[in-house]
């Protein structure tokens, strides 16, 4: 991917078009169609030219369709490469399914950039969506960002002792949770 396709610039023309931006919404849906050549060509050996543009046109107009429902705090790529992925998997489910474990979905877009990583960073973002902001302020500081307990337990106002007691206990709910407890 070039710095036209970063992240940054896709969710800043995804936004811009929210806001009825039409010049930045018929860029984007240009910058995304290049993707999804690449991404598809990628993951389908045999397509034909007309399976290919209709799988990239069926994906832009799902964007277009469920373009209302993107979370602005979450990132555009990551949201948008689990709409082409799945209508990747429903292409070869009309086509007898077999391939389907063939499909490479976590393969690197960019040097590092994956699609892998922005669904497991969408993930992370949906548990810590179940927890109280305190308990994601920790985590993120802590176990994301990389900060020291000394320094967030500063920010935070918590002795350290406090803070980590608090970070296990949600690391602890967040792995019941997980394995199907609560």
């Amino acid at each position: 991917m070039t710095i036209a396709h970063s992240e940054d610039v896709l969710k800043a023309l995804m936004l811009l078009s929210l806001d009825g931006d039409e010049a930045a919404y018929r860029r984007l849906l240009t910058t995304l169609r290049v993707l999804l050549v690449g991404y598809y060509t990628r993951r389908m050996d045999a397509a034909t030219k007309a399976d290919m543009e209709d799988l990239v046109q069926e994906t832009l107009l799902s964007l277009h369709s469920r373009r209302a429902t993107y979370d602005r705090d979450r990132p555009f790529t990551a949201w948008f490469f689990s709409i082409a992925r799945y209508k990747l998997i429903d292409h070869h489910r009309g086509r007898g399914g077999r391939r389907l474990a063939e499909t490479e979905l976590g393969e690197e877009l960019e040097s590092g950039f994956s699609e892998e990583a922005l669904t497991a960073r969408l993930d992370v973002e949906r548990l810590l969506d179940g927890l109280t902001p305190r308990q994601q302020e920790l985590i993120r500081q802590v176990k994301l960002e990389g900060q020291s307990i000394a320094d967030t337990a500063d920010r935070v106002g918590q002795s350290e002792s406090a803070v980590k007691v608090s970070i296990h206990r949600t690391l602890k709910a967040l792995g019941e949770r997980m394995r199907g407890g609560s």
